[in-house]
């Protein structure tokens, strides 16, 4: 049997797994808390792979080893500020999050908790939050379809068109079907593939060069200028702004909401912790393999490579039986879906509570709000295709703009709210406006002195536009006192 009819038939085999978990996950689902947060019944183990796998997409199989691949070890400034951000917002936020969003009327979305955090009086809180969540999450599951697109091309030889409208009609599949339980549950599964994959590609390489001090030695004598932390590809030294610029990505975590929805969904805020210690180390594993992917892959593919971002799928193709290469593949989509089906989760999300909801189904039944969350995917997905069928785009320059545009929005919003009784709803707002609308006027006028990645500058004036808005406008008195008593 021919090799890509193998590794075929693993996708099916993989992606019929993944329906029939959606199907038990559709069975359990009754309600929105159920659709939206899957009744916050997460044990901590499922919360922080979900998290995790939700959170790395296709870039860290794509995106992250083709940084590796291009730029060498400077790359990893970028993994060493993920790595941060990580265990940074699961310690500041995890637990809060976690009792503020249940406390408050069991919010089920980020604009939803804002609202009733600062109990506003009308609804364009809500709303400016949905609009940006629309907006960046439109781009972000746009990476995850040319992630697709890529991988479906360059392993089955398809159309990059018709491998995007396929990759998205298997995520839309499941996620109509089981809503967050769906999602979370095929995440622990696709979290543990992906694992699997990083760990097994670059010891298989590095094994059949001699061991890991053979392989970097032959590492330095082909390719010396990718080997050091402080100089780029062309041997040139690192500067700070490069090094600040790589280290802000990790600013993005705290603004994700579709990783905070993890933070929310979990069983118990006694959980946190553990969830918090699973997440570092799964993270951790992904951020060295997928680096050892694209570094050593300069051992194994001798002609060098037009797209670095396929050199995991052609290591892959190379190294192993096609079998085993359909498993180490199918980890590919598990990092794809598992991203794309939690961010359409929480645009819809967004669609139906903080918009439908709000302005036009004040008394809709929970389950019709369901149906409305459903037909939102679909609508979501269709914009998102059309992003995607751009051929020329790159996964991680698409990743990098949604997670600046998500992280400055509603990092500095959130992180204050958690932590500062005397924040008032008008300095959110100003926060969520000003981080938003700073990354896309930044990334309009990149370039010259603006070659700072667009996170940074937009986390810092969307922090201090709360600070100075709350400072001029009243808190409710009681706001205050609620906030106080939220922590017991």
């Amino acid at each position: 049997m021919p090799a890509q009819w193998l590794i075929a038939l693993t996708f099916v085999a993989y992606l019929a797994l993944i329906l029939v978990i959606g199907v038990y996950a559709y069975l359990r689902t009754k309600n929105a808390s159920d659709y939206f947060l899957g009744g916050r019944s997460l044990p901590p183990v499922v919360a922080a792979l979900s998290a995790g796998a939700s959170d790395m997409s296709g870039w860290l199989l794509l995106g992250l080893p083709g940084a590796a691949y291009a730029a060498g070890l400077s790359a990893g400034w970028i993994a060493i500020g993920l790595f941060s951000g990580i265990v940074l917002s699961w310690v500041s936020m995890g637990r809060r999050l976690r009792v503020y969003t249940y406390a408050l009327d069991d919010s089920l979305t980020v604009p939803a908790y804002l609202h009733r955090r600062f109990r506003m009086g009308h609804p364009y809180l809500r709303t400016v939050c949905a609009v940006f969540i629309l907006l960046f999450f439109l781009f972000y599951v746009a990476s995850g379809l040319i992630a697709g697109g890529k991988l479906f091309e360059t392993v089955f030889g398809w159309d990059y068109r018709w491998a995007v409208i396929t990759g998205a009609v298997a995520v839309i599949s499941y996620t109509l079907f089981g809503g967050f339980l769906a999602v979370s549950w095929t995440d622990v599964f696709q979290g543990l593939l992906m694992s699997v994959a990083l760990i097994t590609v670059p010891l298989v390489v590095i094994s059949d060069h001699g061991g890991l001090a053979d392989s970097w030695s032959q590492l330095q004598a082909s390719v010396p200028e990718l080997t050091h932390w402080m100089t780029d590809n062309t041997g040139q030294a690192l500067g700070l702004v490069a090094i600040l610029s790589s280290l802000a990505w990790g600013l993005g975590y705290f603004g994700q909401p579709h990783i905070l929805a993890r933070f929310m969904a979990v069983r118990s805020p006694r959980d946190v912790p553990a969830a918090a210690t699973v997440a570092a180390l799964w993270s951790l594993i992904g951020f060295l393999g997928a680096m050892a992917v694209g570094l050593f892959a300069h051992l194994q593919i001798q002609q060098g490579l037009p797209d670095g971002e396929k050199v995991f799928m052609e290591l892959v193709q190379v190294l192993f039986h096609p079998i085993v290469a359909g498993v180490l593949l199918a980890a590919i989509l598990s990092a794809i879906m598992s991203t794309a089906d939690s961010q359409l989760l929480v645009s819809s999300a967004a669609l139906a509570e903080d918009i439908y909801h709000v302005w036009v189904g004040r008394k809709t039944s929970p389950e019709a709000m369901v149906k409305v969350g459903r037909w939102a995917v679909v609508a979501l997905s269709l914009v998102a295709v059309w992003i995607a069928l751009d051929q020329d785009s790159k996964v991680l320059d698409v990743v990098g703009y949604a997670w600046a545009g998500l992280g400055a929005a509603f990092g500095p919003t959130l992180l204050i709210s958690l932590y500062w009784r005397r924040m008032t709803g008008s300095g959110a707002i100003a926060g969520v406006i000003v981080g938003g609308v700073t990354v896309v006027v930044w990334e309009q006028l990149s370039g010259g002195l603006f070659e700072v990645y667009e996170l940074l500058p937009g986390f810092i004036f969307s922090a201090a536009a709360i600070l100075i808005v709350s400072a001029l406008t009243k808190c409710p008195q009681a706001v205050s006192s609620q906030y106080k008593r939220l922590l017991g």
